[in-house]
Order: C-alpha cells, then structure tokens, then sequence
C-alpha cells in the first residue's frame, strides 16, 4: 500500500484511538474498512430520513373532533371478539362502528376490510381527529383499525385480554404496519 497524504493522516487517527496500533497491510486494510463503514453511517445519520409515514406533528381539522373524543371515553372497555358495544365490549371494527353510529350518525360496514373501502383515502396527508387509521396486523392492508385523535395517538380495541386504548401510532410496533389513513366524514 502506497502510503500518501490521506493514508498518512488514516494511520495517524488510527494511532490516537489505538497507541499499539502497528503498521502492516493487515491492520491498515482493517483500519480502512473500519474507518470507511463508520464515515458511512455517520453521513447516513445526517441526511434526512423519508418515511411513507404522514408527519404525525402536524395539527389537522377535519371538524371531526367529536368522534376523537367520544373514542377517547371508551378507553378502557374491555376487548371482545365480535363485540359493538360498551357493555359487550368491543373489537375493532365493533369499536369503530359503534363510535361512527353514535356521534356523527353514520352507519358502518361490520369488518375492518369492508370499512377501508369507505371515505377516502388521505394517502401520505396527516390524518384528522376522527379519520380512521389502518394496519396490517394480520396479511392484510386493512387488517386492524383505530381512530386517529391528534398529536400521533389513536385509540383501538387491540386484541383478546386487552381494553381500548390510546396508543401512539408512531411506535416501532405500529408505525412498521401502518398503511393508511381514511376520511369517512367530510364537513
């Protein structure tokens, strides 16, 4: 290996970390390999990260506001298969069904499938309060839904043994199945 001016400087930061740091082909191909994979990620740190994710920060109205909060007071009723009701309990679609009927008096299909071909979809646009969040939980792009409430949070029925709660959508769990957001009432 040719030592020039870079190689020179290379060995030179080698030895500040490293003082046993020895001169041979080896350890200056190591070190070359180590110092480029770490050049590497610290420019990928810097350049700014694309999500498919909506900005989740940003404040949105849709005049919906309504069916966020009435969503909000159902935190806690416990989860059950099949289930539309407060005192049954609910499932997924059952909680969004029963919040849509009982706030803005709009009757909704009874699966979670049928319900994403309702309303609009907002593609990359950062959903309202009220819209409807989808995820593929199960294979599904419509798999599992909730109600976007603002500020990156929706509320759901999860799953057997849970309750209805107020989860942050960005979470590593529920950002990775995010696949869209819908607008089912337009005011």
């Amino acid at each position: 290996m040719r030592l020039t001016h870079f190689n020179f400087q290379l060995i030179q930061k080698a030895r500040k970390f490293s003082p046993s740091f020895s001169l041979t082909f080896k350890n200056v191909k190591k070190t070359f390999v180590i110092f480029s994979a770490c050049s590497i990620l610290s420019a990928c740190a810097i350049l700014p990260r694309f999500s498919s994710l909506p900005d989740f920060d940003k404040e949105v109205s849709a005049g919906t506001e309504d069916i966020s909060i009435a969503a909000i007071g159902l935190v806690g009723v416990p989860y059950r298969y099949g289930g539309n009701t407060p005192k049954g309990g609910f499932d997924c679609s059952g909680l969004i069904g029963y919040v849509y009927q009982n706030t803005a008096n709009k009757k909704l299909p009874r699966t979670t499938e049928e319900i994403g071909q309702v309303g609009i979809s907002l593609g990359n646009s950062t959903p309202a309060p009220g819209d409807l969040v989808f995820f593929n939980t199960q294979g599904g792009s419509h798999s599992h839904v909730g109600i976007y409430v603002g500020k990156g949070r929706f509320v759901h029925a999860p799953s057997k043994g849970g309750t209805v709660r107020l989860e942050k959508i960005t979470s590593s769990y529920w950002s990775q199945r995010y696949t869209e957001a819908r607008r089912i009432i337009q005011k």
